[in-house]
Order: structure tokens, then C-alpha cells, then sequence
């Protein structure tokens, strides 16, 4: 009786496990595909750092790893912007080049036309995380809105940075 309660407690625990990494929903994909249209295929969430594998087909129609897409807020959580975190998804490939990011959730009083517009998340398109996100350097400055757009800008930064460094260092190298 007590070898059939712990299968019965093994099996509900695979059970939650399995819902817990259910596939992607609807809503998701589509945010998934405005930061890395170039996609066939995203595997759910996983790893550490939390991130989702992105896939792409090759010259030959197979598939193959193209990036990584993550959420700012997970990998940098204590990054605030003048209201709080600035919720943003963004996508990379695999040679640490940006494929875009959308900002999906924030409570910036001047977000409308900062962090919301299109030519915001546009500037990121194609940078390198190695590039010094610099406000008014190489990010577009917003009157009226330096510390939502500055944070925003150290929040794919460093989070890029973060994915760079544990997820896509060749294993046996240096970080």
C-alpha cells in the first residue's frame, strides 16, 4: 500500500511538472514572433536564466538554433524605471546581435511617447550587447523621459549580457 502511494505522488508530481511546461500560448507567440520574426519554432521557457531557445530553418530547410528570447524583468529584476519595471521581451541570435523587443507591460507616466513607441523598440534592432547602450550616444534620449528610457536600455543591456555570459559561453571557456 505505501510502494502505490508514492507511485501515486510520483506520477501527480510528473503531472504538474508536465502542465507547468505546457506549450506556448497564442498571445505569447505572437510577442515571441514581433522580437524574432525570422523564427519557425520557440521551445518554452527553461533554463537558467529563464529563456526561451529560438529556432530558425537553414538554407536547407532544417532547423536550427538561431537565439534566445528572455524577459528583462526575470533576469533583472531590481531594475526600475521611474514607476517601477519596465516589463520587455527581447530576442537575440546567437551572435549576441539584438532581433528586437517589445514592451509589453510598464506604468511610466510618460510611457505613450517613450518607451511605448515603435521607433523606441526599432533602435534596438540589430544592436550588439556589447555596444554601450548609452542614452544619447547610441539610444535616442526623450525629453521628459530619461529614467524610463535609461533604465529600459540598461534592462536589455545587462539582461542580454547575462544570457551572453551563462547560456551562450562555449562550455570550458572563460566568462
Amino acid at each position: 500500500m505505501k510502494t502505490l502511494g508514492i507511485i501515486f505522488v510520483l506520477a501527480l508530481g510528473a503531472i504538474v511538472i508536465t502542465q507547468g511546461q505546457a506549450g506556448i500560448d497564442a498571445k505569447l507567440q505572437t510577442q515571441l514572433k514581433r522580437v524574432f520574426p525570422s523564427a519557425a519554432r520557440f521551445d518554452p521557457k527553461s533554463g537558467t536564466p529563464p529563456h526561451f531557445k529560438v529556432y530558425a530553418k537553414d538554407a536547407s530547410g532544417a532547423e536550427a538554433l538561431a537565439g534566445y528570447a528572455f524577459w528583462t524583468t526575470e533576469l533583472q529584476p531590481l531594475e526600475r524605471a521611474y514607476d517601477g519595471p519596465i516589463k520587455m521581451l527581447v530576442g537575440m541570435d546567437v551572435k549576441g546581435m539584438l532581433t528586437g523587443i517589445a514592451v509589453v507591460e510598464h506604468h511610466e507616466p510618460y510611457g505613450d511617447f517613450s518607451v511605448d513607441t515603435a521607433a523606441f523598440a526599432a533602435q534596438f534592432r540589430g544592436k550588439d550587447i556589447r555596444d554601450a547602450f548609452k542614452v544619447g550616444s547610441d539610444i535616442d534620449a526623450i525629453s521628459r523621459a530619461t529614467i524610463s528610457v535609461t533604465s529600459a536600455s540598461r534592462a536589455v543591456r545587462n539582461s542580454g549580457r547575462r544570457i551572453a555570459r551563462e547560456v551562450m559561453t562555449p562550455a570550458g571557456s572563460t566568462r
